[in-house]
């Protein structure tokens, strides 16, 4: 399943969408600067420890693990974040110097979710639209933030009864995470790479080598 979607901004729930629900919206830069997530060039000194992952650089909650998971073809497809609240995935990507990929994609994910049998709601957020989807026992929130030639898509996993704490935790996951996009041209919707701390590596590259016993 893809995990594309759409931006959002605090308030209430919308009818379940189409893909002609979704309206034009922009997140204009002096909204970024307020409450984040921030470009490379803005970073904040404020002293939060921020794991580096290349493209991305995440404030990881005191107490979480990390789960990375690999591309066959070799390359890191995205680092999961575990906590309490579920599991939470940030992915950046290439986008327009316009903006507005964020909503462009965003009803083709809830077009996509409906499809694997998904209930798939609209509400108003921090950034503008997020999804609110529930797909078997589990409750998946997707938020987004356009910023300067690069999108920003966050999603959280956990069960039902945590679907709004966990909301809250990806959107100050978000908030707090700063974008490297780097000044090489890509086309739009291309995942910016993720490159691991080398610490992580070896222990990846170590396991890989010395694979667990078997009776």
């Amino acid at each position: 399943m893809g995990l594309f979607g759409r931006r959002g901004r605090r308030g209430a729930e919308e009818p379940e969408l189409a893909e002609d629900d979704f309206q034009d919206g922009h997140v204009e830069g002096s909204l970024l600067d307020e409450l984040g997530p921030y470009d490379e060039a803005d970073a904040p000194d404020d002293g939060v420890a921020r794991l580096d992952l290349g493209s991305l650089r995440l404030p990881v909650p005191d107490g979480a693990q990390l789960q990375v998971e690999m591309d066959p073809a070799g390359p890191v497809k995205a680092v999961h974040v575990l906590t309490q609240h579920g599991q939470f995935t940030v992915n950046a990507y290439a986008a327009p110097k316009s903006g507005g990929l964020w909503e462009e994609v965003c009803g083709e994910l809830a077009e996509q979710l409906r499809g694997d049998g998904a209930t798939v709601r609209s509400e108003v957020g921090d950034w503008g639209q997020e999804l609110a989807v529930t797909l078997g026992q589990v409750a998946l929130r997707f938020v987004g933030v356009d910023g300067p030639r690069w999108m920003l898509r966050g999603v959280v996993a956990g069960p039902p009864d945590r679907a709004r704490p966990s909301a809250t935790a990806l959107r100050d996951l978000l908030r707090g995470t700063v974008v490297v996009r780097g000044a090489l041209p890509m086309p739009v919707r291309t995942p910016l790479p993720i490159d691991l701390p080398e610490a992580i590596a070896e222990h990846i590259a170590q396991a890989q080598a010395d694979p667990p016993l078997r009776d």
